[in-house]
């Protein structure tokens, strides 16, 4: 018996079901927080195999972090490990994001969430720059790719695509790795054609709201969109407020400011959203329409990393790829810290979180609950 077949769907289900609750902070905090859990605690995965399973999350549309989830669970225990990965990991923000849009329909207005944030937002920044710390001796072990990483992250800070950083860096490094001429090698295109196989057309023209029209929507949306919070907030406003008119400006920002202050993956904004539309039916067809795709894309593409990690090439584009993936960790980082490290108590939970994560190896899920009840805290006492 493998040591993937001795991890249980349990322990599946009881981690990602624990990282879905506590995961604030957005992608990168939750690449920080699956890292510890499944390389650093569990062992579960080497640091390059988790390298390999970040570019290709990177590399087709959809969620990264939740894509990553699923990833590990196909990893452990295929096609079952997937489902209960993925599903454990997205159901705890559901929950909470449907709650939440239960209160506004019924009281016009959502619960003040800034004191939460306020605890959170520095301890977020500690989880990551540790992940960054042990991660980069793996993903920059060149010269060639240290080199790579520093331009990649250069572009980021200059506000470059992150797709366009993705793919540029990783077509450096395979070019860097080519000497002489050599026959091409099919494999290196196969995650590239994964990418464009979820080039769906998003059709315009105001509708009627349905549920099957709230599910083909989220469908669409989930099918090809890449990058952050805020490239979902574009393609929501273009298709909910411009194209169908079934939102306004003021309820699709309350929609994403719903996605950022709840743990797990900012794409339950489809949750909330498909309760303000049509109740608990909506809220279910929403959540399952923009999160079918990660599903699909990582079950059609898992199977083929190991495929591309033996072609020379291949191989050279995902480390091109996993070194650009920790630069654009490296400049989210650096925008959190900014946002976030801006008083005193701010910069001493941040400092403080880092110590305890570097030095005593506490868990990441509670140095998040430890935030949030340092924030409250803080902002009941008016400081």
């Amino acid at each position: 018996m493998t040591e993937a077949e001795r991890t249980s769907l349990g322990e599946l289900a009881s981690l990602f079901l624990r990282l879905g609750a506590t995961s604030f902070g957005g992608p990168a905090a939750h690449i920080a927080m699956i890292h510890d859990e499944v390389v650093l605690r569990r062992r579960w995965l080497t640091e390059e195999r988790f390298l390999d399973l970040l570019a290709a999350a990177n590399l087709v549309p959809g969620p990264t972090s939740t894509e990553l989830a699923i990833h590990v669970g196909w990893e452990r225990r295929r096609l079952p490990g997937l489902l209960v990965a993925g599903v454990c990991f997205i159901v705890p923000a559901m929950l909470m994001t449907g709650a939440l849009g239960f209160a506004y329909v019924r009281f016009g207005r959502l619960p003040a969430a800034a004191g939460l944030l306020r605890g959170v937002k520095p301890v977020v920044v500690a989880v990551v720059a540790q992940a960054i710390w042990t991660l980069f001796p793996k993903a920059a072990r060149s010269t060639v790719l240290r080199v790579l990483g520093a331009v990649a992250l250069a572009c980021a800070a200059l506000g470059v695509d992150e797709l366009v950083v993705l793919f540029g860096t990783g077509l450096a490094a395979l070019l860097a790795s080519v000497r002489g001429p050599r026959a091409p090698e099919a494999q290196e295109g196969a995650l590239f054609g994964l990418a464009s196989a979820g080039g769906l057309a998003l059709a315009a023209g105001a509708s009627p709201v349905t549920l099957p029209a709230i599910f083909r929507v989220f469908l669409e949306i989930g099918a090809v969109l890449f990058g952050s919070g805020y490239v979902l907030l574009a393609f929501l406003r273009a298709r909910l407020v411009e194209q169908l008119h079934w939102m306004t400006e003021s309820q699709l920002l309350d929609a994403v400011a719903v996605g950022q202050v709840t743990p797990g993956p900012v794409f339950t904004t489809a949750t909330f959203i498909g309760y303000v539309l049509a109740g608990t039916p909506g809220a279910l067809v929403a959540t399952a329409g923009i999160f079918v795709p990660a599903f699909v894309f990582v079950g059609l593409s898992g199977p083929l990393l190991p495929l591309l990690r033996r072609s020379r090439l291949a191989g050279a584009f995902l480390d091109g790829v996993n070194v650009a993936s920790l630069a654009l960790m490296i400049a989210v980082t650096a925008q959190i810290a900014r946002a976030s490290l801006v008083d005193a108590p701010a910069i001493v939970l941040a400092v403080a979180s880092l110590v305890l994560l570097l030095r005593f190896r506490v868990s990441a899920t509670w140095l998040v609950l430890g935030g949030a009840t340092a924030g409250l805290a803080l902002s009941a006492l008016g400081r």
